[in-house]
């Protein structure tokens, strides 16, 4: 049970494994093989939250060093990643045996858990020993291995010495008499239950994940130990933006790399000192006018010896330009009376809670951007955009004008068509007609309030009918019962309401029966 560090829970079951593995030696009990059931259980919860742990450290990681340091961090990303993809080699090749061990052991058993034949001291030692695939799990433990020390950094306490890893497939001391055993046969060979099998394939996962998670903790602690370096001293300006509006404030940080809390050095633009704030430089001026504009900061540190030593950070760049504001329509170029018309609303140079959005007529509603427009009359709209400055001053960054549009005429529809021919069975079947609205991008629903249905037939009078909704009267629905093939249906007067609640005539539809 060589190991890297292993936590007492950890050591503990490692103990109870060759204890168990003792007794099944001498007497196979139901007590002994539920304590191996138990064993394995427990193993495998150790397992899962020791992956979790690699997981979030690997999220982490990436969300951070990976991101803000792609060229230090990627050769250790990398090295990572190659120990994951072979622990998960080595992983899907070990619930492979165990998915064999299983299936010749008559599958689990749906009360206790354990395989059916957990007994039985045949099938490990045939399979696993006998057909080789024991020797071949230690050959890829062995791979494994090779490939995670690989990955891992030199031990400066201990050069040239390789580190242990939990993950091993040494064989086992010599035993009483100079008896030796191999690895194969000790954890696998004749005499060994299923069930104690299986909890051994489980030990090798969890001693997997445990190498995993100290090899990765080790490999990416690599990029926080590069960074400790205080050798060499850069002066670095931060500024939060470069573009700002008229009568707002340029802001930014001067300071030094790898200032330490004691670090107190003086820091000036343009010949003026800065205010300094915890080792940093704060450079404030007021933008009165619009332009491009240039400064250099500087950054003088009292050295060991008592002398003054400069740096000096690029050149900085920031413009000054009137207040702007842009309106985009999220769905169409003019606002359509009824539905609430989605609208997002930018404003270089300021934030989307300091943004406010008034319209001429009608109403707006939203915040953080994104809006919604509710307008009654056809004609133009104007959307004014306000920003508010620091100190709660408001600035007018700027209006656009929209066209108001009413939502255009739905097309009517009887069994899913416009009109043209139709079967006299599908016609039968149909009960109402419809008022679809296509190629729309907004939700518009639209009620029929009322229509005529003409029922002309070979050799007969018309009927006329009529109804005050989108359903055919029980007399509409006895008269289609009798249409023949050369029967014309014509739907006519249909008035129907959308949202914005304005009455509308519809075009009238014909049909043909076939």
């Amino acid at each position: 049970m060589a190991g890297l560090k292993e936590t007492p829970r950890q050591k503990m079951m490692g103990i109870l494994y060759l204890v168990l593995l003792g007794l099944a030696a001498t007497t196979v009990t139901d007590h002994v093989l539920d304590a191996f059931r138990n064993l394995t259980v427990s193993l495998e919860t150790s397992s899962k939250n020791v992956s979790a742990t690699v997981e979030t450290s690997m999220s982490s990681f990436e969300a951070t060093k990976l991101k803000n340091e792609p060229e230090r961090a990627k050769p250790v990303w990398d090295k990572a990643q190659t120990v994951k993809t072979s622990i998960a080699d080595l992983d899907k090749m070990i619930n492979s045996i165990k998915e064999e061990l299983i299936t010749f052991g008559g599958g689990r058993d749906k009360e206790s858990g354990d395989v059916a034949n957990r007994a039985d001291i045949d099938i490990s030692a045939r399979e696993m020993v006998r057909k080789g695939r024991a020797k071949q799990l230690k050959a890829k433990i062995e791979e494994t291995r090779k490939k995670i020390l690989s990955c891992l950094p030199p031990d400066k306490n201990n050069p040239g010495k390789e580190p242990q890893l939990a993950l091993s497939a040494q064989d086992p001391p010599r035993g009483r008499g100079g008896v030796i055993s191999s690895w194969e046969e000790s954890n696998f060979g004749e005499g060994i239950p299923l069930t104690a099998a299986l909890t051994a394939l489980t030990k090798i996962q969890a001693d997997m994940r445990n190498t995993e998670a100290d090899a990765i903790k080790k490999i990416l602690g690599e990029v926080d130990k590069a960074v400790i370096n205080l050798d060499r001293f850069d002066a670095v300006a931060v500024a939060p933006t470069s573009y700002i509006l008229v009568g707002q404030q340029y802001t930014a940080d001067v300071f030094l790399t790898a200032s330490d809390s004691k670090a107190n050095p003086e820091v000036s633009v343009g010949g003026q000192s800065l205010k300094i704030v915890d080792g940093k430089g704060l450079y404030t001026v007021s933008a009165s006018r619009e332009g491009e504009f240039k400064w250099v900061g500087t950054v003088r540190v009292k050295q060991a010896d008592g002398t003054m030593k400069e740096y000096k950070t690029k050149e900085q760049v920031y413009t000054v330009a009137r207040p702007s504001a842009v309106v985009s329509p999220d769905k169409m170029n003019v606002f359509y009376i009824g539905v609430p018309n989605p609208v997002s609303v930018s404003a270089p140079g300021f934030a989307k809670d300091k943004i406010k959005v008034s319209i001429s007529a009608g109403s707006i509603t939203g915040s953080g951007g994104t809006f919604e427009v509710n307008v009654a009359q056809p004609g133009k709209v104007t959307v004014t955009v306000t920003g508010v400055l620091d100190g709660g001053k408001s600035t007018v960054l700027g209006s656009t004008e929209f066209r108001t549009k009413r939502i255009p005429p739905p097309v009517v529809k009887f069994s899913g068509k416009p009109g043209g021919t139709i079967s006299a069975a599908e016609a039968k079947v149909q009960n109402r007609i419809f008022a679809i609205l296509e190629d729309f991008d907004f939700d518009a629903p639209f009620t029929i309030q009322h229509f005529k249905m003409y029922i002309v037939k070979p050799r007969a009078d018309a009927i006329a009918l009529e109804s005050n909704n989108n359903a055919f009267t029980p007399a509409m629905t006895a008269a289609m019962q009798g249409l023949v093939p050369g029967s014309r249906v014509f739907f006519d007067d249909i008035y129907a309401t959308g949202p914005d609640k304005v009455k509308r005539s519809l075009n009238p539809i014909t049909f043909t029966i076939k």
